[in-house]
């Protein structure tokens, strides 16, 4: 495999580690906007602050309108299945491609929301335990069953933006295993809903930005969300995503030098359907896709990688 110039390359693994855009904090010690998680009084548990989304509304939609608010009652539980996949091609340089993909991961979850939206709290706090997680790889699925009991908490403010994630692994769950929910719940933070605090109608238009931070690179991540239907209760929303680099210039981790971004693109699109009365969508699915090429500051060698990320909400199968 030929050096890169100018750079010491770390192996191929950590390259799509932290080229994988599915891996937006990269392990437990750093954040999704680049600030240390903050560990809390257990030594398993961490909290991850998740960057702040503004929203802009392009269009309020035909009447009638009404202000969306994600409030759910204390005591509210939510059973709901998050699925997420990451397929990730490789190449350096002129060499065979090779695989990263993250299998395809189940994850069945059981949300309560611990403390509602109040004059004293502006935030909802929801504690989400694990059971039952599976995987079609054979390797990951025997490691997931260790996973039985793993928390998960999320600080959702009242447009449906999440501020914080909270991880706490069960003790006995292997590293494989930790690894691919943690990696599943900072994709799906990111793809979460965000409302306007203005009225809104069916029809309308709302813009969102975010930024992101993946293992050095700053991205602005861009989402288009059209309110296309009010079934009861439920809010069903088409949402396309964009992200794109806010520097020309990827400094690898571990002061192990800088590449430049040569091409970089990461775009997608689904629908998500909300019921402001629970905590967590209630169904839809979410497909990002792009292309990425790296260089070395003179050029030696060329890094390329595809990818291809999709989070799903659904029900539990009764």
């Amino acid at each position: 495999m030929p050096a890169l110039s100018r750079i010491a390359r770390p192996g191929p693994c950590a390259l799509a580690a932290v080229l994988s855009l599915t891996a937006l904090v990269t392990g437990c010690g750093a954040s999704s906007d680049g600030a240390p998680a903050v560990t809390a009084a257990t030594s398993t548990e961490v909290t991850v602050p998740v960057s702040a989304v503004t929203t802009t509304v392009l269009d309020p939609g035909a009447e009638p309108r009404a202000a969306v608010r994600i409030t759910p009652q204390e005591g509210v539980e939510q059973r709901v299945v998050l699925t997420t996949r990451s397929e990730v091609f490789q190449r350096v340089g002129d060499e065979p491609e090779q695989d990263f993909s993250t299998p395809e991961l189940t994850l069945p979850l059981a949300a309560t929301v611990t403390a509602a939206v109040s004059g004293d709290s502006p935030s909802t706090v929801v504690d989400i335990t694990l059971s039952g997680a599976s995987s079609p790889d054979e390797t990951l699925d025997r490691a997931l069953t260790e996973t039985d009991g793993s928390g998960i908490g999320l600080t959702i403010g009242p447009d449906g933006a999440v501020s914080a994630l909270r991880l706490a692994p069960a003790q006995d769950a292997a590293n494989i295993a930790r690894s691919a929910i943690e990696q599943a719940f900072y994709q799906a933070v990111y793809r979460m809903v965000s409302f306007p605090g203005e009225e809104i109608g069916v029809g309308a238009v709302w813009e969102s930005h975010q930024q992101v931070m993946s293992a050095g690179i700053t991205l602005d991540q861009v989402g288009t969300a059209t309110l296309v239907e009010r079934d009861g209760d439920r809010l069903v929303v088409d949402v396309t995503v964009e992200q794109t680099p806010r520097g020309a210039i990827w400094v690898l981790p571990n002061g192990q030098g800088e590449l430049d971004i040569e091409q970089y693109t990461m775009t997608g699109r689904g629908t998500m359907t909300v019921d402001p009365a629970r905590p967590l969508p209630v169904g839809g699915e979410l497909i990002v896709r792009g292309e990425q090429v790296y260089v070395d500051p003179v050029g030696a060698t060329r890094l390329s990688q595809s990818q291809v990320d999709q989070v799903a909400w659904s029900a539990p199968e009764e």
